[in-house]
């Protein structure tokens, strides 16, 4: 199949029905943002979230590539991460242009094979026409781990936690303090589900046991890379503070998987992000104090290893560079 990168417009509203959603997901106590309310950071990819037609879907649930994204065969799809720049502050029920195209495709080996890194570019403009958000995201397909059954991990063994987490029920609200700037995330098939609703996201590895375990070879259900860094976005008001973000780095390290213990907490960060899912940051102090606006602040998402899942670095308004 021939493939050519191309860029596609649309005029899109803010809607304010998935805002409202997230929101009663997170029932972190913080008031919904409703019409005419500033989105919060990172907000937009639930307002600007669309679902694709059926007929469009791959076998993983996805829409098949060849079309926007390339041809590319690898079956295991991760969103790895990107960068987001915040220039004008965006409205729930505005209106906004939408320009998005590839931006790259590259092919690496890593520890686990061949995988392929395709980079989206995306700008949203206002209503006046300025430009409000440029973002970059990063598609990483991979092969396919050993495949096990339904029910157990790619060895054949009973994935950790796996009984646990099919037994209970919801786990109530995903998000609970556990000191200063220091939050525990708890996950539940249910929390899955919901996220996967408010964003459109069809991806099988988010709510499809025998899917996720039989043929990408998981140990269980994957938690959304989205809902990690949406969740550390939500440190900084939760915490009450105030500065504006002026760009987001985030970028998944390795798979969360659902029902297992996660912290958010500050990271050490050491180096450039980059497309690989291992290797530092590590766990910063618990209970630090405000961090000063004028440096960047690195979190994560953290389970028993000194190594985070998933990282957010955030750069304000006014303040230096990482």
């Amino acid at each position: 199949m021939s493939w050519e990168p191309r860029t596609v417009t649309t005029t899109e509203t803010l809607d304010p029905h998935p805002v409202a959603a997230l929101s009663a997901l997170l029932d972190d106590g913080l008031p919904a943002p409703g019409p005419g309310d500033a989105l919060p950071p990172l907000w937009h990819w639930l307002a600007l979230a669309r679902w694709p037609r059926s007929s469009e879907l791959g076998q993983d649930g996805h829409p098949a590539r060849g079309s926007f994204l390339p041809p590319v065969e690898l079956p295991r799809r991760m969103f790895a991460g990107g960068e987001v720049a915040f220039h004008a502050p965006l409205a729930v029920g505005g209106t906004v242009r939408r320009e998005s195209s590839v931006a790259s495709v590259t092919e690496k080996s890593g520890r686990s094979g061949r995988l392929v890194i395709v980079a989206v570019a995306t700008r949203l403009y206002d209503e006046r026409g300025r430009l409000a958000i440029e973002e970059r995201q990063d598609l990483v397909y991979r092969e396919a781990g050993p495949s096990g059954v339904p029910g157990e991990g790619p060895s054949g063994v009973a994935a950790q936690g796996t009984s646990g987490v099919a037994a209970s029920g919801p786990a109530g609200a995903p998000l609970t303090r556990a000191g200063a700037w220091a939050w525990d995330l708890a996950t539940d098939p249910v929390l899955l589900m919901r996220f996967s609703a408010a964003t459109c996201n069809p991806h099988r590895i988010h709510y499809d046991w025998p899917y996720v375990t039989g043929v990408e070879g998981y140990p269980g259900l994957v938690v959304h890379g989205p809902l990690m860094a949406l969740a550390l976005a939500e440190v900084p008001r939760l915490e009450g503070h105030t500065a504006l973000v002026r760009r987001l780095r985030h970028r998944n390290r390795s798979p969360l998987f659902c029902g297992h213990p996660a912290h958010l907490r500050r990271a050490h960060p050491a180096g450039p992000p980059t497309t690989d899912l291992a290797g530092p940051p590590t766990l910063g102090p618990v209970g630090a104090p405000t961090p000063d606006a004028s440096r960047p602040l690195t979190l994560g998402v953290f389970g028993p290893g000194p190594e985070p899942h998933s990282t957010l670095t955030i750069e304000w308004e006014g303040g230096g560079d990482a």
